[in-house]
């Protein structure tokens, strides 16, 4: 039988990221696919042989604006190792609080985005809703909606005061409810399932040799989170990995529904923890310039994020190399779309949360 080549990419009706996959379609079943990656190089690991390593803050978070939070984090902390700097615990727990809004407003992004790939257009505005309110408490502490830019090399530069806590406590009571709400319409719908349940399968082997990350690692029954590392503030909160072990587009939904509750009850354990806090500070001194070469390791709301960096005492840095999620996740993707049907590749593909941006810097 004939095969045909269909490219798919870089412009899709339900994608809105811009990756391109050429398909090799034999009967409507997909053989193969080939990845083409390079349409949104921009350079920006180039800028830091041009700003400062102080500017390079505000760089690294134009990365990607979804995680924009999580990428500077990753920044500050490896100059912070390079430099011997003692970040104060304030600070550490607000950096934790203001990642775990960042994991759920992507996360909503996503489930929405998914829920409008079936053509469920009420859920997909529902879940968007609760995202609004999301971004309303960041701009509300932080001063803007995605791209927060609190973080600084020692610290941060917003404080959250005593009556935004408690805002921001109640929200997510308001949270929990709504998404306790959309639970049976988005996982036990029989449209959902008939599209995702045994589609697209990554076994837990497949899933460490190809090296996926985050949710997809996790839906394949690999209970491993950067956070259990316990950067920042997460040493001193409870929580274990959200881990399903079908290793389908199903469970890789049910990964990132859990881990936005898991963001409910973390934001809870921060703010119990602010409120103990005593110390008020919330930067340290920069004195020097970095020095030496680090590796720092991050989860984002994709998986995880790894900063290669290198500075040799100059105001810029001589190298900054960001490994992302979504490169990780591209070869399991490849391995799960032969065999899988013409129209579950728009569903499969976005199973991965692909941020293209993200991967081609």
């Amino acid at each position: 039988m004939a095969r045909t080549v269909i490219p798919f990419g870089p412009q899709h009706p339900v994608l809105p990221e811009p990756i391109h996959l050429k398909l090799v379609v034999e009967d409507e079943i997909v053989q193969e696919a080939i990845p083409a990656l390079g349409y949104v190089h921009r350079g920006l690991e180039m800028l830091a042989q041009k700003r400062d390593f102080h500017q390079m803050v505000q760089v690294v978070e134009r990365i990607c604006g979804i995680c924009s939070m999580i990428h500077s984090l990753c920044y500050c902390q490896g100059i912070e190792e390079m430099m011997g700097i003692e970040v104060p615990r304030r600070a550490r727990l607000l950096r934790t609080l203001w990642s775990e809004l960042h994991r759920s407003h992507s996360h909503l992004l996503w489930l929405g985005l998914f829920a409008d790939s079936f053509g469920f257009e009420s859920l997909f505005m529902q879940l968007w809703r609760i995202r609004e309110r999301i971004l309303d408490l960041n701009e509300a502490t932080a001063g803007n909606r995605v791209i927060v830019s609190v973080n600084v090399i020692g610290g941060v530069r917003a404080e959250i005061s005593e009556e935004q806590q408690r805002w921001i406590l109640g929200e997510m009571a308001g949270f929990e409810r709504d998404m306790n709400r959309i639970r049976s319409t988005l996982l036990e719908d029989y449209t959902v399932k008939s599209r995702t349940v045994g589609k697209g399968v990554l076994t837990r082997e497949m899933a460490y040799e190809l090296g996926a990350a985050g949710p997809v690692l996790r839906g394949s029954g690999i209970a491993q989170d950067m956070r259990q590392l316990g950067y920042a503030a997460y040493g001193d909160l409870d929580f274990e990995p959200v881990v399903e072990a079908a290793g389908d587009a199903y469970a890789r939904c049910k990964v990132r529904f859990g881990e936005v509750m898991q963001s409910i009850r973390l934001v809870r354990q921060i703010l119990g923890e602010l409120a103990k806090e005593t110390d008020p500070a919330l930067a340290a001194k920069v004195k020097g310039r970095p020095e030496g070469e680090v590796v720092c390791r991050v989860e984002q709301p994709r998986g995880e994020c790894l900063y290669y960096l290198k500075g040799s005492g100059k105001p810029q840095l001589d190298r900054v190399r960001v490994r992302t999620p979504t490169f990780a996740n591209v070869p399991p993707l490849l391995a799960m779309l032969p065999g899988v049907e013409l129209a579950d590749v728009p569903v499969l593909v976005l199973s991965i949360d692909p941020c293209i941006s993200c991967t081609e810097r």
